[in-house]
C-alpha cells in the first residue's frame, strides 16, 4: 500500500521564510523538481525575482514548466546536474545570487512511479537513474558487483548493519531484475528496522544514492554555491538521510570559521576565513501537522547558512 501524501512541497513555509526573496533577487533552485518551491520562491519575489531551476529528470522539469508557465521568462528550467551551477551562471551572465534552494529528497512522482525502480513498494525494474539519459542502472550493480563490493556499497551508503548477509543473498539469488524480487530477498535475511522501516529500505538507499552519486555531488555542489552567493545571501539544504545531512553540517561548520586548523594546534597556520553565517544551530524539522499530512517529509532536515562579507 502506498503512503498518502499532499502536494505541499516539504518545508514550503520555512523556506520562504529563510530565503527571504525580494522584488529584485535572483534564486537558483538546484532541484526544481514539479517546481512547488520554485513557484513559492516565484510569488514572493514579484514582480522582477527570477529563478533558475535545474533538475535531472525530465518527466520532473516538464511539470515544473507547467507549473511555472504563469512566471513565463521569470523562470529558466534546464535539464541539468546541479554540478555544473557555475557554468550554468556563468552562461546566464548572473555573477551572483541572493538564494540557493537544494531539496535532496526523492519527489513524491518519482517514487509512485513504479517504472522508475526507486520504491519496493511498487513492482518494476530495478533502474533508480534521476536522469533516465545516464548509463548506470540499480540492476547493474546488484548483478555485476562481487559480495565484498556491494556489502561496503549497503553498508557505506545505506548504513545497513547486516550488509555482508544482504549482499551474499543478493549474490546467490542472481540474476535479479525487479523491486519486488530485491525487496524479497532482502526481506529474508533482515529485520524491520526502527519506527518500523521495510527491511530494504537502506538497501534501497545506498543503491540510489550510488546510481546518482548522490554524494560526490553533494560535496562538488556546496563550494560552488558558496562562490554564487551574494553578500547576504542564503544557502538552503534539506536532506533526508544522515549521510546528506552530514555533510551539509559539516560543511556550514567549516566555511562559517575563521580557522580550521587541528583542536591543539597552538597558532592558526591555515589562513581559513569564514564565508558564512550559520543561520540554523540545528537543523528545522517539519511539524507535527505537516507530517501527518505527508508523511513522507517525516525525515526532512533543513539547514540555512547566510553569505558573509569577507573584509
Amino acid at each position: 500500500m502506498t503512503e498518502t501524501y499532499s502536494h505541499q512541497p516539504v518545508l514550503y513555509q520555512e523556506i520562504i521564510h529563510a530565503l527571504r526573496p525580494v522584488r529584485t533577487g535572483l534564486y537558483v533552485d538546484c532541484t526544481v523538481g514539479a517546481g512547488g518551491h520554485a513557484a513559492g520562491i516565484l510569488q514572493a519575489s514579484a514582480p522582477e525575482g527570477r529563478l533558475l531551476g535545474l533538475d535531472l529528470d525530465p518527466q520532473a522539469l516538464e511539470l515544473a514548466k507547467q507549473k511555472l508557465a504563469p512566471f513565463r521568462s521569470r523562470a529558466i528550467l534546464i535539464h541539468a546536474s546541479y554540478v555544473t551551477l557555475s557554468e550554468q551562471l556563468k552562461a546566464l551572465e548572473w555573477s551572483a545570487v541572493d538564494g540557493i534552494l537544494l531539496d535532496l529528497g526523492l519527489s513524491s512522482m518519482q517514487l509512485d512511479s513504479s517504472d522508475r525502480g526507486f520504491s519496493f513498494n511498487l513492482d518494476g525494474p530495478l533502474d533508480m537513474r534521476f536522469d533516465p539519459g545516464s548509463n548506470q542502472r540499480a540492476s547493474d550493480l546488484v548483478n555485476q558487483l562481487s559480495v565484498d563490493a556491494l556489502a561496503n556499497l549497503i553498508y557505506k551508503y545505506g548504513e545497513e548493519r547486516y550488509s555482508r548477509k544482504v549482499a551474499r543473498a543478493i549474490v546467490a539469488a542472481r540474476p535479479i531484475r525487479t523491486t519486488h524480487h530485491l525487496a524479497e530477498i532482502i526481506a529474508e535475511v533482515t529485520t524491520s528496522g526502527k519506527r518500523g522501516l521495510h527491511p530494504a529500505t537502506r538497501t534501497f538507499q545506498a543503491l540510489r544514492i550510488a546510481v546518482n552519486s548522490e554524494l560526490e555531488r553533494l560535496e562538488a555542489l556546496l563550494p560552488q554555491a558558496v562562490d554564487a552567493l551574494s553578500p547576504d545571501g542564503r544557502l538552503i539544504v534539506i536532506a533526508y538521510h544522515s549521510l546528506e545531512d552530514r555533510i551539509a553540517k559539516l560543511f556550514f561548520r567549516k566555511e562559517s570559521s575563521d580557522c580550521i586548523c587541528p583542536p591543539r594546534q597552538p597558532i592558526c597556520t591555515c589562513g581559513h576565513r569564514a564565508t558564512l553565517k550559520v543561520i540554523t544551530r540545528k537543523p528545522i524539522r517539519p511539524s507535527h501537522e505537516e507530517v501527518k499530512q505527508n508523511p513522507r517529509s517525516r525525515s526532512a532536515r533543513m539547514r540555512v547558512a547566510e553569505r558573509i562579507v569577507l573584509t
